[in-house]
Parts: C-alpha cells; structure tokens; sequence
C-alpha cells in the first residue's frame, strides 16, 4: 500500500473513532451551512471528510478507497491522488453550499465525495474495468458510473425525508475527480469519449435543471 494511501486512511479512521464518542469535536467539525456562511468555519469544507456517521460508514468509504485508489496513484502520482481526493472533497462540499445556501440547518459528513472522485477518476482511465455491485452483482465501470450519476441526481433533486446522504457531495467529487483524469489523460479520454459520454449524461442533466431551471436553491 502506498505510504500516502496509509496515512490517509489511518488519519480519517482515527479521527472518525476519536468523533464518534465526542460530540463537541463531531459538531465543531462537520459540514453545516450556517456555521460555514454566518461564522466563516470554511475548515469545515475540508474536515467534514475526516468524520462519518458510524463503523460501517466508515468502513465502507475506506474500502473503496483501498480498492481504488492505487490505480489513481499509478496514473498520476501520489501528489494527483492527494489533489483528487481532497479537491473532489472540496468541490463536493463548495457544491453542496451552494445548493443549500438558504438553509443553514443543512449539515453532512463523510469522506464520500474524495471517494467518490477517486472512483470515477478510475473509471475514467478504465471505463470498461469490472465492478462488483454491492460487492456481488458484476458491472462494467462506465455503466456504473451512469447508474450512480442517474440515482444522485434524482435524489438530489427529488429529496426524501430521512435520505441522510450527501448526494450533492458526491456528484461534486466525482465530477472533480472525472475532469481531472480527462484533464490530465486527454489522449485516453478521447479512445474512451463513448464510454466518458454515456456516464455523464445525468450530469448534463443535472446541470440544466440547476443552474438553467434553477430546481434548487
């Protein structure tokens, strides 16, 4: 296991554990609208990665984490592997912010939107990789990639009561983490423009009915 992989996993364990038992540092910490645009607490935008809600948050995060994110640090070095897991945590939480601006009760933790970025960074440089839904059904990476795109968009914009995950975040960090493979790999985005079309079409989607038909706000 690379030695930055390590130590990002181990210090997202540790302090998730440390949260778990510790409400202050849980609240202080997590992503909430209101304490981010009243107080200024933008550290929040960044830290809220560090806590999950429970062990098998926790665990599931990290897991894919491990599964993934060696082919991230193959392609583009453990500094590309840092800027995608934390940019795409960032690009996830600023989304959510801006979504939910006007409700500053809106609060979300999890490192979901770094994974998130690393997964489809992955499945950017190879679209057609075998996956395993819910670690037993076998799916190509890019028909994932659209299934999970198509479920977070209709959840976002169709929310449920008691739905707690952060579907913006995700859809953020994916995004950050499918740009910057395209960004930095343009040759085999383009040998895998078909596949790469297909996955983001819930994201055009999305972008229309935001920031065109203003479905959120």
């Amino acid at each position: 296991m690379s030695p930055v992989l390590l130590i990002i996993i181990a210090g997202t364990a540790i302090f998730s554990y440390i949260a778990f038992s510790n409400h202050a540092l849980f609240e202080k910490y997590k992503f909430n609208v209101g304490a981010i645009l009243r107080n200024k607490e933008y550290v929040r935008l960044i830290s809220a990665g560090f806590l999950h809600a429970d062990l098998m948050h926790l665990l599931f995060n990290m897991m894919t984490l491990y599964f993934f994110a060696p082919i991230v640090i193959q392609v583009f070095g453990a500094f590309g592997f840092l800027l995608v897991y934390f940019g795409s945590i960032l690009l996830g939480n600023i989304f959510s912010l801006y979504l939910y601006k006007n409700q500053s009760w809106y609060s979300a933790i999890g490192a979901s939107g770094g994974v998130s970025g690393i997964l489809f960074a992955s499945i950017a440089m190879i679209p057609d990789m075998k996956l395993y839904f819910f670690f037993i059904l076998p799916i190509t990476g890019f028909v994932f990639g659209f299934l999970y795109f198509a479920y977070s968009v209709y959840m976002m914009l169709n929310p449920k009561q008691h739905d707690n995950v952060g579907h913006a975040a995700h859809l953020g960090g994916a995004f950050f983490g499918l740009v910057y493979a395209v960004a930095l790999q343009p040759e085999r985005a383009i040998e895998n423009a078909f596949y790469l079309g297909i996955m983001a079409l819930p994201l055009i989607y999305m972008t229309y009915m935001v920031f065109v038909k203003k479905r959120i706000n």
